[in-house]
């Protein structure tokens, strides 16, 4: 009897067995003969820097896919993309193709018709800004020939040609002149912008009128310049003094902060950088912060980034520069901080990337015509008001 029970279970379990690899069988052969039918655009390529979805790339599917994800446009190369989806069989199947990122931007040169030199000084043209949206390292170089020892016009090219084969080409006029004569002083006045015309004009329920400062303004009275009416005011702190150099706070910062606060000044600051990469930026807003604990901090910190004349030299892209002013920024947030990116508005059109953080305009006119978005605008750098000797930038801050 024991022996008939044993070989009565060994026979279940031999049927379970049968059964369970029949319906694993049965699913393997389903999955393996399920239909993929997956039509592709004729364009699998994706520009740098784009947004694209693996969807873009599709022309029809049998089914419905599980995830249409973001594709990765940050290098340029191929790409394999997989992707998963539900066909008209109700059966889960996977495909896989290849796209290609491409870079067809061209590097820009920041050049007019012209560039002008004095006779017997060199022709730096390394100093001219050439650059790439993503190549590091264009090469940037001049044809034609030139005298600088002799007065004339010389009809040169500039040519700059990134990784991807782009090409810029541009003919321009380089001036050689004589050194200008010393002809004492110029005898005009200086312009000004009056503090109490810029509030007039622009104060409205949704901005505030403030200054930003630096030891050039020497000694503040923060009394007065409360009475004519400034509602915040943006700091300098410091900045470096140059790639890798020493740190430094600017020489009133603390007293300027200090009173700031006394007098209940909504502030904001900037720091002016140097930095060459994500983590030199990184460095710097780590140092900021340290220095600021003791104090009240209403308004974004700035990343000030100028160093233009020399920007050949740091071997960036502007996808790079970008990165770079980000790291500074998410660290400034990370520490309980809001970021803010300070630019030209020639600059903000050219090279900065659209950004998530706040934006700080510098554009010295009495209507700007930028297009983006930017919540603070400086409008002059001329600026007279009651309590600072000498002229001080004005700004504008949109409080919606």
């Amino acid at each position: 009897m024991k022996f008939k029970k044993r070989y009565l279970i060994f026979i279940i379990i031999a049927l379970l067995g049968l059964i369970i690899g029949g319906v694993k069988l049965y699913q393997y052969l389903r999955i393996k003969n399920a239909k993929i039918i997956v039509e592709l655009k004729s364009d699998l390529t994706a520009e740098f820097l784009t947004e694209k979805k693996l969807s873009d790339f599709l022309e029809s599917i049998n089914g419905t896919h599980l995830e249409d994800y973001e594709i990765d446009t940050t290098k340029i190369g191929k790409q394999n993309l997989k992707a998963k989806y539900v066909n008209d069989d109700n059966i889960k199947v996977s495909y896989s193709f290849d796209i290609e990122v491409v870079d067809t931007v061209a590097p820009l040169v920041w050049l007019g018709n012209s560039y002008t030199i004095y006779k017997g000084n060199s022709f730096n043209y390394q100093k001219i800004l050439c650059g790439d949206n993503e190549d590091d390292n264009p090469n940037c170089y001049i044809e034609g020939e030139y005298d600088k020892d002799t007065v004339g016009v010389y009809p040169l090219v500039f040519k700059a040609i990134d990784r991807s084969n782009n090409e810029t080409t541009l003919n321009f006029n380089l001036k050689v002149v004589e050194p200008p004569k010393s002809s004492g002083s110029s005898g005009g006045q200086p312009s000004a912008t009056h503090f109490t015309d810029v509030y007039q004009e622009f104060k409205a329920p949704k901005t505030k009128i403030g200054l930003d400062v630096s030891r050039w303004q020497g000694d503040i009275d923060f009394a007065k310049i409360k009475e004519a009416g400034v509602e915040f005011i943006i700091i300098k702190i410091g900045g470096t003094l140059g790639t890798d150099e020493d740190y430094y706070l600017d020489a009133k910062f603390i007293q300027n902060i200090k009173k700031a606060n006394e007098y209940d000044i909504d502030v904001g600051l900037y720091f002016y950088s140097y930095a060459n990469n994500e983590e030199s930026a990184k460095k710097d807003a780590l140092w900021l912060v340290d220095q600021i604990k003791d104090y009240k901090i209403t308004l974004p910190i700035a990343f000030d980034w100028e160093d233009w004349n020399n920007f050949n030299d740091y071997h960036l892209s502007f996808y790079r520069l970008n990165n770079m002013a980000n790291a500074f920024l998410k660290t400034i947030e990370e520490h309980g901080y809001q970021g803010m990116l300070y630019s030209s508005k020639t600059y903000l059109e050219k090279l900065w990337l659209p950004t998530e953080y706040d934006v700080w305009l510098a554009h010295y006119t009495n209507k700007t015509n930028y297009e983006g978005k930017y919540r603070f605008w400086q409008l002059c750098d001329d600026g007279q008001i009651d309590g600072i000797n000498g002229a001080v930038d004005i700004d504008i801050m949109y409080t919606d």
